[in-house]
C-alpha cells in the first residue's frame, strides 16, 4: 500500500484558520492516518494535542466562529468545537512529552502527529510503515488493557482500512476479551454497528465472536449462528442482484434516527439467541432501540416461513406482521436454505404494490362496521375487520355489501 502525501491536511480545508493554534500543535489520530491513505471525508473529524491551555484555546475558536463548544473532559483538559461540517477534539498533552502521549495510544498508526506549523511528521512507532504495509499493531497490551474498548475497535479500524491485524496483537486482543465486560453496552454496540456496515466488517464481527471478545453482549453465539453470518452477505448480493429493489431497501436505515439498516439486522439476528425473547433481553441491555429490537424479533420468527407453502390466510399474516422488515427477512431465509427460488413467489407479492395478498385494499373500515352493525367500538370490530381481509385474500368476497354480509354473520357467530 503506497503511503500518499497529506495536502488533504493543509489548514486551508480547516473550518479555522491556524493562527489560533499555538506552537506547538499536533495534529493526532484518525485524521491524520487518513490523509497519509489518501482517504477523505466530506465530514471533518480532527484531532489536536497542546502542550497547554488545551480547553481554552477550544473557547476561543468556539467563541470567535460562534461554534458549539463541549467540555468532554475537565481533569483531561479535553474540548470540543462543532462546526457545521466538522468536529475539532483539543486535548492536553499527556506526559511531559509528545512521545509520551503518543505512546499512550491505542494502535501504531494512530500514534502519528502532524504539526500543521512546519509540516512535520512525528513517527516514533513506526506507524508509518505499518500504513504501507495495511498492518494493525498495538502500541502495548497495558494501553489495550487500560481502555478494553480499543479490543473492539481493533476489528473495526482493521474493517475499515481492510488491513490485517499483526499475530501478537491479536494474540494480545484474545487474551485481553474478558475486559471487555469493564466497558458500557452502549460503546460495544457503537463498535458493533460499525462491523454490520459492510462486508468487510462481517469477516471482524465473525472473529471478535469466535475470540469471545462479544460473549458478555452476545450471550449464545453459536457456531451455526456464526456459519450462517458469514453467509449473509453472499445472500444479499444474490437477492440483489435478481430483485435491485430489495437490494436497495436493504441498505435503508430502520428508522431516520437509526443508523443499523436492514441488512445490518439480519446480521444482528444471526447472534443473538435462536429464542426471540431472549434475543430480545441481550437487545435491550445493548441499548439498541425498540425499532432495532423489533426488526430483529421478526427476522428471527418470520425467516423460516418463506420457504414454506403457505395457504393465503398464512401469507397475509405473514405480511401483516413482516411489515418492511421483509429484506432482513428475506436475507436471513436465503442464507439459511441457499435456494433463492423457493422465495420469489412470497417476493413477487411483497413487491407487487397492488398485490392483493401483500398489500389489500379493505372493503370496509371499523366506521363502516359500527354503523352497519349498530355495534360500539370494541376489540370485536377490530377481529371482524381481520377476516373480512382474509375472506377478501381468500377470494369469497369482493364488494363492500358483500364485507358486511360476511360481518353480520360474524357477529351472529360471536353472540352465541
Amino acid at each position: 500500500m503506497k503511503v500518499t502525501e497529506i495536502s488533504s491536511l493543509s489548514p486551508e480545508n480547516w473550518p479555522f484558520s491556524l493562527e489560533f493554534l499555538p506552537q506547538p500543535a499536533y495534529m493526532v489520530g484518525g485524521a491524520v492516518r487518513d490523509a497519509l491513505l489518501g482517504r477523505t471525508r466530506e465530514y471533518l473529524d480532527l484531532d489536536f494535542v497542546l502542550p497547554q491551555d488545551a480547553v481554552q484555546v477550544a473557547r476561543k475558536i468556539a467563541n470567535y466562529y460562534k461554534a458549539g463548544f463541549v467540555l468532554l473532559d475537565a481533569e483531561r483538559q479535553i474540548a470540543r468545537v462543532v462546526f457545521p461540517n466538522a468536529t475539532v477534539d483539543i486535548a492536553q498533552q499527556e506526559g511531559t512529552s509528545l512521545a509520551t502521549d503518543l505512546h499512550r495510544r491505542d494502535f501504531t498508526i494512530n500514534a502519528i502527529a502532524y504539526n500543521p506549523h512546519t509540516q512535520e511528521i512525528v513517527d516514533p512507532l513506526g506507524g508509518y510503515g505499518d500504513l504501507e504495509q495495511g498492518i494493525l499493531r498495538m502500541v502495548s497490551p497495558t494501553n489495550l488493557e487500560d481502555d478494553p474498548l480499543r479490543l473492539m475497535r481493533g476489528y473495526r479500524q482493521a474493517a475499515q482500512l481492510g488491513f490485517t491485524i499483526e499475530e501478537e496483537t491479536q494474540t494480545t486482543i484474545r487474551d485481553l476479551a474478558s475486559h471487555i465486560e469493564n466497558v458500557s453496552a452502549e460503546r460495544v454496540r457503537v463498535e458493533v454497528g460499525y462491523l454490520l456496515q459492510n462486508s468487510q466488517g462481517t469477516h471482524w464481527l465473525v472473529k471478535a465472536c469466535e475470540d469471545r471478545l462479544l460473549t458478555p453482549y452476545f450471550k449464545s453465539v453459536t457456531e451455526e449462528g456464526l456459519n450462517l453470518l458469514t453467509k449473509i452477505d453472499t445472500a444479499a448480493a444474490q437477492i440483489s442482484t435478481i430483485w435491485q429493489k430489495l437490494g436497495i431497501e436493504l441498505e435503508l436505515a430502520v428508522r431516520d434516527t437509526v443508523k443499523t439498516t436492514l441488512l445490518g439486522i439480519a446480521k444482528l439476528a444471526c447472534i443473538v439467541n435462536p429464542n426471540p425473547e431472549t434475543a430480545e433481553i441481550e437487545l435491550q441491555d445493548l441499548t439498541y432501540s425498540r425499532a432495532e429490537i423489533k426488526a430483529v424479533i421478526t427476522a428471527l420468527k418470520l425467516s423460516p416461513q418463506l420457504h414454506l407453502s403457505l395457504s393465503l390466510r398464512e401469507q397475509y399474516f405473514f405480511f401483516q406482521g413482516v411489515g418492511f422488515v421483509f429484506p432482513a427477512t428475506a436475507v436471513l431465509a436465503v442464507a439459511r436454505v441457499n435456494l433463492v427460488g423457493g422465495i420469489a413467489p412470497l417476493v413477487s407479492r411483497y413487491l407487487s404494490p397492488d398485490d392483493p395478498v401483500a398489500h389489500p385494499i379493505p372493503l370496509v373500515n371499523g366506521k363502516d362496521l359500527i354503523i352497519a352493525l349498530n355495534i360500539p367500538a370494541s376489540p370485536v370490530v377490530g377481529k371482524i375487520l381481520t377476516e373480512i381481509v382474509v375472506a377478501q385474500v381468500e377470494g369469497r368476497i369482493g364488494t363492500k355489501d358483500e364485507a358486511i354480509d360476511l360481518a353480520k354473520s360474524l357477529l351472529a357467530g360471536i353472540e352465541t
